[in-house]
Formats: C-alpha cells, structure tokens, sequence
C-alpha cells in the first residue's frame, strides 16, 4: 500500500512549489496594472494577428505611445524584467509559428 501513495505524494510534492510560484508570478503583475495592461495588449497582438500581419507590421515605425512605452522600459530594468517574462514565451511561440525565428 505504500508504493501506491508515493507516486501520489511525489505529484503533491512538484504541484505545491508550482502552484506557489504562480500565485506569486500573478500577484506580482497584479501590483502594476498598467504593466499588466500593456503586456496582455502585446500577447493579444500576437495571438490574433496572422503570420502575414506580422510579417508586413516588422517593418512598420511605432506610434508615439509605443515609443514611451519602450523608453519607459529602457529605463526601468525591474519594470522591462517583468513584461519581458510575461511576454517572451507568447511572442518566441508565435515567431516560430511565422517563421520569423529558427
């Protein structure tokens, strides 16, 4: 009988530390809204737009709202950190989707 609870203790183990790091990860965009507005407007972006929208807007200059958002993040490395995690995964998925990385 004990052999049986091992492998149900052992998933316990692994879901306890990632269900934790999660609730932390989302408690911490929840701290800046604005971060967190900004960063789902991108992953949006690129889950809904087509691999040829993408290809013709890598080219195209940024508005004027873009350009401070990204100057913001220049200078604010702990600020850029956090979008960047968020965003990263979305976006490297959806370029490799394109083909717009290897």
């Amino acid at each position: 009988m004990r052999k049986a609870k091992s492998p149900r203790l052992y998933s316990y183990a692994i879901a306890i530390p990632v269900l934790l790091f999660a609730g932390v990860a989302s408690a911490q965009y929840r701290q800046y809204p604005l971060l967190d507005k900004a960063a789902n407007k991108v992953i949006q972006k690129y889950q809904n737009s087509s691999c040829e929208q993408l290809w013709q807007e890598r080219g195209q200059p940024q508005s004027q709202r873009e350009q401070e958002a990204v100057n913001f993040l220049r200078s604010d490395p702990q600020m850029r950190a956090m979008f960047i995690d968020r965003v990263a995964a979305p976006i490297a998925n959806k370029m490799f989707e394109c083909g717009m990385i290897p």
